[in-house]
């Protein structure tokens, strides 16, 4: 995310009162400077950089404050409401653990773990047999990283190599920055890892990627290979692969998914799959792999496995997840009897609810109205992508030049009028809201989106 700074002087605002939208004060809200102020003054300026938007209250797809003010939600808070902000079987759930009161077991059993993990387990495929739960999703992907290290040191590896690829992004922990590919983000750790490889990623505007997606993979593999004198049966343990290139909505020809899958398997190498923005339901499918017709060793999820409290998951078969000793990974806080509890609930609103058919069906709309924005904007907007309820907006002139400044004030005027979006800080916006949005709101949504961009451009 760049250094962008929104607007924390307070400034009138025309008035909003729609069915899904209200603004009534100035924006930011003079009563909510001093808690800016305070946030500012003592958390870590890392955890900021979105809109200046106090949140009290937040049910189905919207957000209030507490002065009156009301936001239709397209943000999902990044990826985590999929089932809905205080989603009604989740609040449930929870409110029986914590009148038991049950809080934390650590690895000590409960009902609520066992119930949750064999729910989770019966509905995914066949060889996902284990699920380890965790916390955050920096920690999912570097105990995906381990397992691959062992599973390949297990079965005769020489060296622990880890192919992942450009522009991907895996987590904050120093693994996890060691398989993004964020070169600035990787330099406090002071070396690299000369066993972390990175392929380049099939962008759309590549056309050798697009015309033929499976050989622009072997041709780049083969390229890695001879440049580090790689021998895949002895030298690699396995692929990390973000289901899409998270910054902008960006997916893999399905080809080329399966070109990847297809070496894995001659060598024996481990597909592991980053599932945090795209699994439970937000991409029209329960998982976003789904869509390439592959079956991927290892998942790492996050973000909407919940839709709430703080829980991560790694999915595998007996011969990984059992491969580390007893007590030998473990995480403080997870498995407790409340994130269990939000997870399996959480799980049951996506399957019962009909929330994933919903991502499905709302999502053609969805993406077909922001490809008609599109052509209404050709100097500005260069690429729509995405699948089910979420989207990212390219915002790039004609020659290919990223208007991010363009992005930063359009998501400003968006919060001035009632949307809130996922600001990148790049050349582009994120939009997704949760899964349980009906056709009106969407609608009303998309068309505030249009006429911003309509009058930011104009200014």
């Amino acid at each position: 995310m760049s250094g962008w700074n929104f607007n924390t002087k307070p400034v009138n605002v025309p008035k909003v009162d729609t069915k899904y939208r209200r603004i009534t004060t100035p924006l930011p809200v003079p009563e909510s400077l001093s808690l800016l102020e305070d946030m500012h003054r003592y958390e870590s300026i890392s955890m900021h950089g979105q809109m200046p938007v106090v949140w009290d209250r937040a049910e189905g797809f919207q957000v209030e404050d507490a002065w009156g003010n009301m936001w239709l939600d397209f943000t999902s808070t990044i990826f985590v409401a999929n089932s809905g902000h205080g989603n009604p079987r989740i609040r449930e759930a929870l409110h029986k653990v914590i009148d038991k009161p049950l809080l934390h077991t650590y690895t000590y059993c409960s009902k609520e773990r066992v119930d949750y993990i064999k729910y989770l387990i019966a509905q995914t495929s066949p060889q996902f047999e284990k699920a380890f739960l965790l916390s955050a999703g920096t920690e999912a992907t570097e105990c995906a990283l381990k397992l691959m290290r062992m599973y390949g040191w297990k079965n005769g590896k020489v060296k622990p190599g880890i192919i992942s690829f450009e522009g991907n992004w895996h987590g904050r922990t120093m693994g996890a920055q060691m398989m993004g590919y964020n070169q600035a983000q990787k330099e406090w750790i002071g070396y690299a890892d000369p066993n972390m490889y990175h392929l380049p990623f099939p962008y759309p505007w590549r056309q050798d990627a697009m015309k033929d997606p499976a050989t622009y993979f072997q041709k780049t593999m083969n390229n890695l290979i001879e440049e580090k004198g790689l021998n895949p049966e002895t030298d690699l343990c396995g692929f990390m692969m973000e289901t899409f290139q998270g910054w902008g909505a960006l997916f893999y020809p399905p080809e080329f998914v399966q070109a990847v899958e297809a070496f894995a398997r001659k060598y024996d190498l481990i597909l592991s799959f980053d599932e945090m923005q795209a699994g439970f339901g937000r991409t029209g499918k329960l998982f976003g792999y789904m869509h390439y017709g592959v079956e991927p060793d290892l998942l790492c999820c996050g973000k909407g496995a919940s839709s709430s409290l703080p829980l991560s998951i790694v999915l595998g078969g007996k011969k990984l997840l059992d491969l580390p000793d007893i007590g030998s990974m473990s995480s403080t806080h997870s498995a407790n009897p409340l994130v269990c509890a939000a997870g399996k609930a959480n799980l049951e609103a996506l399957l019962d609810d009909g929330l994933i058919e919903n991502s499905l069906v709302l999502g053609e709309m969805f993406i077909a109205e922001l490809n008609k924005i599109k052509r209404r904007f050709p100097e500005h907007i260069s690429l729509v992508s995405g699948k089910g309820l979420l989207a990212a907006v390219h915002f790039n002139t004609a020659q290919g030049e990223p208007l991010s400044n363009l992005c930063n004030v359009i998501c400003e005027t968006l919060m001035q009028r009632g949307l809130l979006v996922v600001h990148t800080g790049r050349e582009s916006i994120k939009l997704a809201p949760p899964l349980v949005i009906n056709e009106d709101a969407l609608r009303e949504g998309l068309q505030v989106f249009e006429e911003t961009i309509a009058d930011c451009i104009e200014r």
